[in-house]
């Protein structure tokens, strides 16, 4: 039988979902819950096009999924499904940025049609994948985040391992991973996102830490200095975390090329003309 919501709260890459998830002790809630619960957390919460969020059971003659929320609010949500359930949450602590997606969604396939252009398009593609399985890395130590960037797993996981703990937060923004880390699987990969912050930006609460981290997020993804797409999403193996599996309590785990592959060639020259 399948662990309850609760049993999760404690899980480090749980963290600003555990207060929500400590709600639930027996049984995953129905869609008419989770819209009761988003309006206790964030009432505020909206499509692209500004319409309230909320959750209601799917239905076969629903238009497109991201048209339908962009026009409506509502977010199909199918019944005991542990997917759409982390989909819900990830409303509930990433509204601004879940919103933000939604808008890019809706924009970049109306530019498309005015284009003469088929089919979804790297960006939506690159929205996809951040929306399912996305996480932002923030630091205040800029070493962290390269070494991570240049797949140096070894060094920033284990020789720096102290160094990461004490600077470095990892936020789940794809509901697809929290869904996979109920039972994490060798191998697991996350896309980051990498933001370095001030010092003192680690004195913060973690509410509002993770408000804070949404506010930006969602700039970032729509700012038109900036374009995002799939260049700026880096692979990032999940159970290289510390603390998420006991497993990475030794140097020679992250040996293992397997799960902590080395960067490609063509990534590295690519970095290199840039500097």
């Amino acid at each position: 039988m399948d662990r309850p919501p609760a049993a999760y709260a404690d899980r480090p890459l749980f963290a600003p979902l555990a207060g929500i998830l400590s709600r639930f002790p027996d049984a995953l809630p129905t869609a008419d819950q989770l819209t009761a619960l988003l309006g206790l957390i964030e009432p505020q919460a909206c499509s692209g096009s500004g319409q309230p969020v909320r959750f209601i059971p799917p239905s076969a003659d629903l238009p497109a999924y991201e048209q339908h929320i962009h026009a409506t609010g509502e977010v199909p949500t199918r019944a005991d499904d542990w997917h759409d359930f982390f989909n819900a949450l990830a409303w509930c602590v990433w509204p601004q940025t879940k919103s933000a997606c939604n808008a890019l969604h809706l924009r970049e396939q109306q530019a498309r049609a005015a284009a003469g252009l088929t089919g979804r398009g790297p960006v939506r593609d690159a929205l996809t994948q951040f929306d399912e399985c996305g996480i932002v890395v923030i630091s205040t130590d800029p070493h962290i985040p390269a070494l991570l960037a240049a797949h140096a797993w070894e060094a920033a996981f284990w020789q720096h391992r102290a160094r990461l703990v004490a600077t470095t937060r990892f936020l789940v923004f794809g509901h697809g991973s929290w869904d996979s880390l109920r039972q994490p699987f060798f191998g697991l990969c996350a896309k980051a996102v990498y933001r370095v912050v001030e010092a003192g930006w680690l004195t913060l609460p973690a509410t509002e830490q993770q408000a804070e981290a949404d506010t930006w997020l969602a700039q970032r993804l729509t700012d038109p200095q900036h374009p995002f797409g799939k260049a700026d999403l880096s692979p990032l193996p999940l159970l290289g975390i510390p603390g998420v599996t006991p497993a990475s309590e030794a140097p020679d785990y992250y040996r293992d090329t397997r799960q902590f592959r080395p960067r490609r060639v063509a990534d590295r020259i690519a970095q290199q003309r840039e500097l």
